[in-house]
């Protein structure tokens, strides 16, 4: 910000340490209107987030300098304020909008389609037609698309799946989900279980929790988990970064989730809390999906989907040998791996962890 007799320049400030530049999605005050500090001057969009920014000062606005869909670097000039205690009646109107030009009213014959030749060649894409909706893609959406393709075009993926009995768990979470929630102030879930028994497993199997270089020379095994947990909110998918979740126990777990997940709904999440993660876990499960082959979020090595957790009839065999027909909470585990540097074996090994860490169970102390 800088403040002259004329009036105060707002800059785009820091919007964490490797954002240098922000696309402008909207402005919610236009020339003229009067603006309080702090109070939200215009949005912009990053690579990571959508997020507001506030009015460094009160005043009245009196010049956009950063058109919607201009990129800023930051520090650079977005708005003019009239200066403290000025008076605002010397504010210029905004200005008045362009009339559009009409369309000419001939209608344009459509082209000829050529025939093609080649029939491995893709079909044109559909002409528009009434009722179709056309919306600009917003930079969040662009940002995810980008990066889902490169990350399919970077590494050689493959999904191994298991299915895993958590009865156990579903028994004692029904006896401790009410003394939880009034002990911590938050539900409990299955996902802090699966969460830790993901995290612990990784000690045992780090390359699941390692990175490889561009040039497939050299590999990183982290040290420690820092856990993104995919979430869903209506401005796109983010995946914000539980540090150390390798050290936490599910009463930590559950804590922390709610909160990040709360913090990307609200539009309050940090850029610096979506970057950093070596290995993520994506709840699909809590939309009903039974299992998915998740895309692996870019330079981690795997990324291990949850499904839905369900009841059903389940054949077993009795000490005896005697088969037996009980109902049991079953979920799938799903996987997805960089097969340049994790081999079959080593997904289903990390898997066969979880699962019997998961099929072990929890008991009440791990609660506290």
């Amino acid at each position: 910000m800088t403040t002259t007799k004329t009036g105060t320049t707002v800059v785009l400030p820091s919007l964490g340490e490797n954002v240098t530049e922000a696309t402008i999605t909207r402005w919610l005050k236009t020339p003229g209107d009067h603006i309080e500090q702090d109070e939200p001057l215009l949005e912009v969009a990053t690579d990571k987030i959508d997020t507001e920014i506030p009015s460094p000062a009160s005043g009245t606005v009196l010049e956009i300098i950063a058109t919607e869909d201009a990129v800023v670097e930051v520090g650079g000039a977005l708005a003019v304020l009239s200066a403290q205690g000025s008076d605002t009646q010397d504010t210029p109107a905004a200005p008045a909008q362009a009339t559009p030009t009409p369309a000419p009213t001939a209608a344009t014959p459509a082209p000829a389609r050529v025939p093609v030749s080649n029939p491995t060649t893709p079909e044109a894409a559909a002409l528009p037609s009434a009722g179709d909706r056309v919306e600009k893609l917003p930079r969040i959406r662009r940002t995810i698309a980008q990066r889902m393709l490169e990350s399919l075009q970077t590494s050689a993926q493959l999904t191994t799946v298991v299915e895993v009995d958590v009865t156990a768990i579903a028994r004692l979470r029904s006896r401790e989900k009410d003394a939880f929630l009034g002990r911590t102030g938050v539900k409990l879930s299955f996902l802090p279980f699966f969460v830790a028994a993901a995290t612990e497993a990784l000690a045992h199997h780090p390359v699941i929790n390692s990175s490889l270089d561009t040039d497939c020379t050299e590999v990183t095994y982290h040290g420690a988990v820092h856990l993104g947990i995919a979430v869903d909110s209506d401005k796109g998918l983010m995946v914000p970064v539980i540090r150390h979740a390798d050290g936490m126990r599910i009463s930590d777990l559950a804590h922390t989730i709610t909160g990040v997940a709360d913090s990307v709904r609200t539009g309050t999440i940090r850029p610096d809390d979506l970057s950093g993660g070596t290995f993520t876990i994506t709840n699909t499960g809590s939309r009903g999906a039974l299992f998915d082959t998740p895309i692996i979020n870019q330079p981690q090595s795997a990324i291990l989907g949850i499904g839905t957790v369900v009841e059903r009839l389940v054949p077993t065999r009795g000490d005896g040998g005697a088969l037996q027909i009980n109902v049991k909470s079953m979920a799938y585990l799903s996987l997805s791996y960089d097969h340049r540097i994790v081999d079959g074996a080593d997904a289903a090994r990390y898997l066969t962890t979880v699962r019997q860490r998961l099929e072990d169970g929890f008991d009440h102390s791990e609660l506290q």
